[in-house]
């Protein structure tokens, strides 16, 4: 399906991939006013949230990489900038091993590579907040004004026991572009995956950021952003360039 898609400005293209729950214009809001006057900023809705309607997510992540491909191709965009957060990054590491030509560099936040030894403690309090936030009527009516589709598959999907897509986040070494990965020094598994990822790809930049944890593009946008933008200018586009 080909998403629904806000894009502003001109230039290079840059594809942010938002988080669960969220959608592009809303998750990166603030992030897309420093880039819009440089780079043709596109802020696509993942499957199944703000207006990209889907009646079922099976399957999820690879139709969501299908969209995408059809997405781009819809906008008759050869190669692009991408940059993902949390499920977005998922998104976008499949995105990557599978249509490598497709992407000019990649900057993804928010991924783990290993399951921890703790994983059921962690996802067991993943979902007691997930049930704490279907039960509030105020969170409810939230979601259910920002998303057309009934976001509640995607809370559903994400409380199953094996949901984690470790089989696109264990193994970076056959993604080809440069790439950025940047996480929160509060969450500690995130963190431990800078040196698994470090130790698999040459051409990899990392940054560790203070005062921040899984949403460390909301959480830090400053910085955030400084540290994209130097990755951007700096080095993805001098070498694509040569």
């Amino acid at each position: 399906m080909i998403l629904h898609t806000e894009i502003y400005g001109d230039g290079e293209p840059i594809v942010f991939l938002h988080t669960g729950l969220q959608t592009g214009e809303l998750d990166f809001s603030t992030i897309k006013e420093s880039f819009q006057q440089q780079y043709q900023v596109i802020l696509p809705d993942l499957r199944g949230h703000g207006k990209s309607h889907a009646e079922n997510l099976d399957n999820y992540l690879e139709k969501c990489i299908g969209d995408l491909y059809e997405t781009l191709e819809s906008l008759n965009i050869e190669e692009a900038h991408i940059v993902s957060c949390s499920l977005g990054s998922f998104v976008a590491l499949g995105f990557a091993k599978k249509y490598p030509d497709k992407i000019i560099s990649l900057t993804v936040s928010g991924v783990m590579a290993e399951e921890p030894i703790n994983w059921q403690e962690l996802h067991q309090e993943t979902v007691r907040q997930q049930t704490a936030l279907l039960q509030d009527p105020e969170s409810v009516a939230y979601f259910n004004n920002l998303h057309s589709s009934d976001w509640k598959q995607f809370m559903y999907m994400c409380q199953e026991q094996d949901w984690y897509p470790f089989q696109f986040t264990a193994d970076i070494s056959d993604i080809e572009p440069p790439m950025l990965f940047i996480i929160g020094e509060q969450n500690q598994e995130e963190v431990k995956t800078v040196s698994t990822y470090q130790s698999m790809k040459d051409n990899l930049h990392v940054c560790v950021l203070p005062f921040a944890g899984h949403l460390v593009h909301s959480e830090q946008t400053g910085l955030f952003t400084t540290i994209l933008n130097n990755f951007l200018n700096q080095y993805c586009l001098v070498k694509h360039n040569e």
